[in-house]
């Protein structure tokens, strides 16, 4: 039988994985790349596994992302700050509502608001405004919690069952 570390182990490569094939299917918005494959991923790595567990795969997913192609410098701060922010919710609420808004305001505000310094400085580019990302951040991010509730509301009482 597997211990814990190792089954929280061999379930973060797991979505860390999904949310680098979910780049896959990502969408241009305005001046942004939007995958909601990876806000789903955080909230199920929040939900499954805990805040710092969701930080380290959203930070695993990014770096892979990158590294084939399939994402931007600002994924970093994106994916890791919503992933904090509905980790620490859902740790501290246990509402899975609570947990998705977390995501989305997490993501779609903060970590809009920390790509602007990312995509001035790091990337070389010129952001009209340091607001620029919150729409697309927004939309990427509010796809990602949907599909995340409606996958969580049928799972995690079978997951509780058979726990």
């Amino acid at each position: 039988m597997l211990d814990t570390r190792t089954r929280k182990l061999a379930l973060a490569g797991l979505l860390a994985a999904l949310a680098v094939l979910g780049g896959f299917f990502s969408f241009p918005v305005l001046s942004s790349r939007c995958a909601p494959v990876q806000h789903l991923v955080n909230i199920l790595s929040a939900v499954l596994l805990g805040p710092f567990w969701g930080i380290g795969i959203a930070f695993t997913a990014s770096l892979l992302r990158n590294v084939a192609g399939l994402g931007s410098l600002m994924a970093f701060p994106g994916s890791m700050i919503g992933a904090l922010c509905c980790g620490l919710a859902y740790r501290y609420t246990r509402r899975l509502g609570v947990a998705c808004t977390a995501e989305t305001l997490g993501t779609g505000i903060l970590g809009a608001l920390a790509a602007y310094p990312v995509a001035a400085l790091l990337m070389g580019l010129s952001p009209a405004s340091y607001t620029v990302y919150i729409i697309p951040f927004l939309i990427s991010t509010g796809a990602g919690s949907l599909l995340a509730y409606i996958l969580l509301r049928v799972l995690l009482p079978r997951i509780r069952r058979n726990a």
